[in-house]
């Protein structure tokens, strides 16, 4: 995985299904709380990113590999990257590892197109550029 950001996440009861293991759909929340910050860690506010240039980060494709279980209590690890990204599109990179057994719990990528408020594509604006390099892998 290139340079990423780390952010943690404890498992609330209400995210695990009936056998005590976390639901899927939740580690697409979780990659959300790993984007957002990522771009803070970058250095910017994706909120500021809507409200002060129309551009949104609207995801096209999403993809999870479960390695092991989560389960209620467990403080886990998401690492997000940037792994690609050209003028219209982002892709992600994630990896969320159990912060107490270092055990990889799943990995995931999503691909993203930048898109004004109305939902329409449009190039990512300049000043935004920086943090996402082109073609990084």
């Amino acid at each position: 995985m290139l340079p990423y950001a780390e952010t943690t996440v404890r498992v609330r009861y209400a995210e695990t299904d009936q056998m005590g293991v976390v639901y899927h759909g939740n580690y697409f929340t979780w990659f959300e709380v790993g984007r957002v910050e990522l771009c803070r860690q970058l250095g910017f506010e994706y909120k500021r990113m809507e409200i002060e240039d129309d551009s949104f980060i609207v995801v096209a494709d999403a993809h999870c590999r479960f390695k092991r279980p989560a389960r209620f209590d467990d403080v886990l690890v998401i690492r997000t990257t940037v792994t690609q990204s050209q003028r219209r599109t982002v892709r992600f990179g994630y990896e969320i590892i159990n912060q107490a057994s270092g055990e990889l719990i799943a990995t995931g990528d999503t691909m993203h197109v930048f898109c004004d408020g109305l939902g329409r594509p449009k190039s990512l604006p300049e000043k935004y550029r920086k943090y996402f390099p082109p073609n990084n892998r």
